[in-house]
């Protein structure tokens, strides 16, 4: 967003927020066939810790609550140690294993030391987590943890499987080959139906295991499947491997991408209404406490910068664990809300520039979306040094992508200026880079004000996102229902810093359009500023004009697309 103090939402520094919609749930064809688990009391049945460890012998074993069986792991967590039980096992090199678990309490993590890791909030239940990572080149063994967060109370951890070929080798050492012909036979808007041609071993295969991305999704026995749980109008890569009775898996088949049908209407599937939040200026407010008054869920939070050498930092200064951004993200999930990160913006040091290559940009992203196991992520593209430059352009799009696929149900955002009409040379090439590379973007988000839009900002916004929709339509053949599930709207409440004026009920207009054309996003810049102060010109902590506290953020709560 433009300049308010240095930065507004179009025009300000970075941070960054949250989430990964997960892929949904998939359909085995009967005779699945799974890998053996290959941790040693993995359900902790046996009474005692051994083989695993915990720090400062935090954890215990224990027969209240448990998920199965009559056995737990109890950690419990000090505001010094957050009670991490591990354990090493035999792997094998070049190979994907399937990490998953279920817990109970605050913050609770699973992870591969050195790896992937997964977290969840809930605190009274025992939840499902899961996680798949790939052993590097020469790695042999592996170490799987489970953890709770500092200060956050004693968490419960049961029926822990890591899934996949040991390492202790055996007398059939010898993978399958690798399934060939791989190819979609159907779909609907949310689900796949793939074949494959059956793949050899020297012994025999016992099961195949289909991957979306680098994430498998189930396993069979056949040389068919059907993944369901998918979003509409959505675009997937599936591959398949083999698997033999001793564990060994093949190399991968040959991949093939498929887009899902659209659903009711042409949507995707995809709602968010997410203000911005931003913990670097404006008097941040609790986030919990607005919600609590709004019935706002989503925060986008601003934003990720490079704090050096392609390394992701809020505000290119602040970790991504520990302080008052990770404090904001904990207090909101607690609340049963989620965030989206915007990466760039304005000005600062940002990572598309800086980044040396798609691949370097896509692994800072993954640090993000690792930290706190994102649904979504969105790059904010501003300023000549990123929007203006193709090959910047080229390189975010591409390691878009490369996230995406790395991380089935991942939503991918881009955000950028506009004119009155819609897009401008840079949007539309933006759009264009998008196609030709198959970046398969989620939403579009046009940032309809500082265009000197005048005083209709409810006219030159809609007159923007038609706009938008005919370029969407023109570049990827679709049809209106389509074009408009992937547009998003974010907006300036109050004064913008070229003071065209958006008041509460000119908001209002614009959330119900929004809703009656069923786009994808609704956002505004920001939460900071939803406060009165009429007559205060543009500030960080106020909107420039008279309204109730949070009025932009309970308008915006109204959306669903």
């Amino acid at each position: 967003m433009r300049n308010i103090l240095g930065r507004s939402r179009r025009r300000l520094l970075a941070l960054l927020g949250s989430a990964a919609l997960v892929l949904g749930g998939a359909i085995a064809l009967p005779g699945t066939a799974h890998a053996a688990d290959i941790l040693s009391n993995p359900g902790f049945e046996s009474g005692s810790l051994s083989p695993w460890s915990c720090t400062g012998n935090l954890g215990s074993v224990v027969s209240s609550p448990v998920h199965g069986g009559a056995k737990s792991l109890q950690g419990a967590v000090t505001s010094s140690d957050n009670a991490q039980c591990s354990q090493t096992v035999a792997v094998q090199p070049d190979t994907t294993y399937s990490l998953s678990g279920f817990v109970r309490g605050s913050y609770v993590y699973l992870g591969v030391t050195g790896g992937a890791s997964t977290w969840t909030t809930s605190p009274s239940a025992y939840s499902r987590l899961s996680v798949s990572f790939t052993t590097g080149a020469a790695q042999t063994s592996a170490t799987v943890y489970v953890h709770g967060w500092y200060a956050q109370g004693t968490y419960y951890a049961d029926d822990i499987a890591l899934d996949g070929p040991g390492g202790g080798g055996g007398g059939d050492t010898r993978a399958p080959s690798a399934p060939s012909g791989l190819t979609s036979t159907g779909k609907t808007s949310s689900s796949v139906s793939l074949r494959w041609d059956a793949a050899t071993d020297d012994v025999g295969v016992t099961a195949y295991d289909v991957y979306s991305g680098s994430g498998r999704v189930l396993s069979v026995s056949g040389t068919s499947a059907t993944v369901s749980g998918l979003s509409p109008s959505t675009s997937y890569t599936f591959s398949v491997r083999a698997r033999d009775a001793a564990g060994n898996v093949s190399a991968a088949s040959g991949s093939v991408s498929v887009t899902t049908d659209a659903g009711p209407g042409g949507g995707t599937g995809f709602k968010q209404a997410a203000p911005y939040l931003y913990e670097g200026w404006g008097d941040p407010p609790s986030p919990t406490a607005v919600m609590s008054a709004t019935g706002v869920k989503w925060f986008t939070m601003a934003f990720v910068l490079d704090s050096g050498g392609c390394t992701p930092a809020w505000d290119g200064s602040r970790a991504l664990s520990g302080g008052v951004d990770q404090s904001a993200i904990n207090q909101i999930r607690s609340a049963g809300g989620d965030v989206v990160p915007s990466f760039g913006g304005w000005q600062g040091s940002k990572l598309g520039a800086n980044c040396s290559s798609a691949s370097a940009l896509a692994g800072a992203i993954q640090k993000v979306i690792d930290a706190y196991g994102l649904k979504a992520v969105d790059m904010d593209i501003e300023n000549t040094d990123e929007f203006e430059n193709e090959a910047v352009q080229a390189r975010i799009l591409t390691a878009l992508k490369t996230v995406k696929a790395a991380n089935p149900g991942l939503r991918t955002i881009v955000t950028f200026g506009t004119s009155t009409t819609g897009p401008t040379y840079y949007g539309n090439r933006l759009i264009e880079q998008a196609k030709s590379l198959g970046a398969d973007i989620d939403v579009f988000t046009i940032m309809p004000f500082d265009f000197g839009g005048g005083s209709d900002m409810y006219g030159n916004t809609v007159n923007a996102a038609e706009g938008l929709k005919g370029k969407l339509k023109s570049t990827f053949g679709w049809d209106d229902a389509t074009a408009y599930a992937h547009i998003g709207i974010s907006g300036m409440n109050g004064l913008s810093d070229q003071q065209e004026t958006t008041t509460p009920a000119i908001w209002t207009q614009i959330r119900d359009w929004s809703n009656a054309h069923h786009i994808a996003r609704l956002a505004f810049w920001s939460v900071n500023r939803d406060r009165p102060c009429p007559g205060g010109g543009v500030a960080e902590n106020c909107s420039g004009i008279g309204q109730s506290n949070w009025q932009f953020t309970s308008v915006t709560a109204g959306f669903t697309g």
